[in-house]
């Protein structure tokens, strides 16, 4: 056996991020020519394997094979497959299959074409193959592309029924290879996470574990808040339609090379996959088959997750439903970074999550459920970083002592996207609201910061402008000092009854003694008048003692939308705010360091906010 090797191969070194250009066409040009091989290397086929020592982009340790099976919806679909098998199998021998299912596989590049000088398997989880040494551990790595990428003909369907029949073929062929046991995990990280949660929800007996890091937990929200749609509402349709019509190698096979060139001769294939998402009805049949969350229920496939709860991308949304409708065994890291991988690192060698043994764990888990070996190691249920950096060990998540419906009371806002705000704060003379916003592509790899860098000064600004009876932009509502540290987790959800329409955005800060305020939560939806009921994202949020909490409500002012104001003042009342509470005294440590992103969200969200006066309790009566 050989020595577990270092993972070398950073994702943000073999991910090339998307241009971000123009608005949504009807049909997406090809990316370039992929560069043509300077040199003739063994290529794959499904009876001759290929190894390491015949073409360089096929792992050492494996043999290579290419695939192709029929997609299980009889739509006449067909997948193309990469199967890595450890080398030294022996004949008849069989190995449990690590699967991973989505768009990023194709032999030029995950989401744009890469330079490669010639064909080969993607490289896109290299870092999970050495960092778990898997071949030697005895399993085979298999890559399927999704209808329309790669190698695999059919219409792209974003986390449809189309990809939903895929998922399902990919495990059955699967298992059922003659190198198969028939144990078959899940593996992936965002668009090959939301792959690994739609396996569970099909519950399959030949599935036995899922591995998803920082998926999302139903479509939906990545798309639009409540109706309001988020800057890539014509990006991410861009961005799949875009790696859709990618460019493959040239020395690819025949089958290979027409297939991926499917979206030729269906140009419908692009405009009905940009069509779904112009869709801002969440109960349209488009999304409900789409809300991963709600198709989880009492599913009990074993569970591996990973999620940021401040990061910028794939969003903790509808988390909590989803793991509460699972029912399996579960195991997470959940905690204060961005859009990574449990092994990846910081340019300065600093682990992206903070804890060591990620591919230690994945493996261990993959070992009890798909080869029923028991861990040596005992390993938390859910390994948790709140936000002081601190890390914690629990048997689920969240873990509630308490939970609290805390009266906000109401007062009045302009839905003007912050445009009163910033005349009122400046000369009085009104400023056209700015339009900063990115409108090109990205896909759930590839995000761009979207906040608007806020004025200096402009909270504190806000603040003042309530206490003299103005009604601007928003209002703020402060709770009085948490006595003794209380942690904010689960999902906070806000009620209120308004008179007006347009939009809400609700934020909630936790404001310290000097005035400083950092934006933990936030979300957004369309208002009626009426009575209206919105979560936020999930968090896991510490308030220490001495400290306040804020609850903003008022017009969006944030990049992370893109509303249309309707200029009419909003009148909010009887607002309540739902929180579930847990007691940090109680908490049982575990391994690991502060995440390096948590310091640079830390930087970005923090203002001036000193607190105004008290008209709630964040702990009634003191106890949790």
């Amino acid at each position: 056996m050989r020595a577990r090797r270092t993972a070398r191969w950073a994702t943000s070194a073999l991910v090339t991020t998307i241009a971000l250009t123009g608005a949504l066409a009807g049909t997406a040009a090809a990316s370039g020519p992929a560069a043509p091989p300077t040199r003739a290397v063994a290529v794959a086929t499904a009876t001759d394997p290929v190894s390491h020592e015949e073409n360089d982009r096929v792992p050492e340790g494996s043999l290579w094979t290419q695939h192709y099976f029929p997609s299980s919806d009889r739509s006449g679909t067909e997948l193309h497959a990469d199967v890595l098998l450890p080398e030294n199998l022996p004949r008849r021998a069989k190995v449990p299959v690590i699967l991973s299912v989505g768009p990023y596989f194709g032999h030029s590049g995950q989401s744009a074409v890469e330079g490669w000088t010639h064909t080969g398997p993607s490289a896109r989880f290299q870092d999970f193959i050495e960092g778990t040494d898997l071949f030697d551990q005895g399993y085979a790595f298999v890559m399927v592309d999704l209808r329309g990428f790669g190698g695999s003909t059919g219409c792209l369907d974003w986390g449809g029924p189309g990809e939903q029949a895929d998922v399902k073929a990919a495990i059955d062929w699967a298992a059922r290879q003659p190198w198969s046991t028939g144990a078959v995990g899940l593996y992936g990280k965002s668009y090959d996470a939301v792959t690994g949660l739609i396996g569970n929800n099909l519950d399959q007996r030949a599935l036995k574990a899922v591995v998803a890091q920082e998926p999302l937990w139903d479509m939906y929200p990545y798309i639009y808040s409540n109706g309001v749609p988020r800057p890539n509402v014509t990006g991410t349709a861009n961005a799949y339609n875009s790696i859709a019509t990618q460019s493959q190698m040239a020395d690819d096979d025949a089958r290979y090379l027409a297939n991926s060139r499917y979206e030729q001769s269906h140009p419908e294939c692009l405009t009905d996959n940009a069509a779904g998402f112009r869709i801002a009805d969440r109960d349209d049949a488009f999304w409900t088959a789409r809300d991963l969350a709600k198709s989880a229920n009492g599913t009990d496939t074993p569970l591996f997750v990973t999620q940021g709860f401040i990061e910028n991308n794939t969003k903790p949304e509808e988390m909590q439903e989803y793991l509460d409708n699972h029912k399996g065994p579960e195991r997470g890291w959940v905690g204060q970074w961005d859009h990574v991988r449990g092994g990846d690192r910081t340019s300065d060698g600093r682990l992206a999550m903070g804890r060591e043994g990620w591919y230690d764990e994945t493996l261990a888990f993959y070992d009890q459920y798909l080869k029923g070996v028991r861990p040596v190691v005992r390993y938390p249920a859910y390994s948790v970083e709140d936000s002081t950096g601190a890390w914690r060990a629990q048997k689920t998540w969240p873990v509630v002592d308490r939970s609290v419906t805390l009266p906000l009371g109401g007062g009045s806002y302009v839905d003007d996207g912050g445009v009163s705000a910033l005349a009122a704060l400046a000369s009085g003379v009104p400023a056209p609201r700015e339009s900063t916003l990115p409108s090109g592509q990205w896909d759930m790899e590839n995000a761009p910061a979207t906040d608007l860098v806020a004025p200096e000064g402009l909270t504190e600004g806000l603040t003042r402008l309530q206490e003299a009876g103005s009604v601007t932009s928003s209002f703020f509502v402060w709770s009085k000092p948490v006595e003794r540290a209380v942690r904010v987790t689960g999902t906070p959800q806000i009620s209120l009854t308004a008179e007006g329409k347009g939009n809400v955005m609700v934020k909630l800060y936790d404001v310290a003694p000097d005035g400083t305020a950092v934006m933990f939560d936030e979300q957004v939806s369309l208002l009626t008048s009426g009575r209206l009921r919105v979560d936020l994202k999930a968090t896991d949020w510490t308030l220490t003692a001495g400290h306040v909490l804020a609850v903003e409500i008022g017009s969006i002012r944030t990049g992370s939308w893109r509303d249309t104001p309707s200029g009419e003042t909003v009148r909010v009342e009887n607002g309540r705010l739902r929180l579930a509470l847990d007691d940090p005294a109680d908490d049982v440590a575990t391994g690991g360091a502060r995440s390096p992103y948590l310091d640079t969200y830390l930087r970005q969200y923090t203002v001036d906010l000193p607190a105004g006066a008290p008209t709630f309790t964040v702990v009634p009566g003191g106890r949790l």
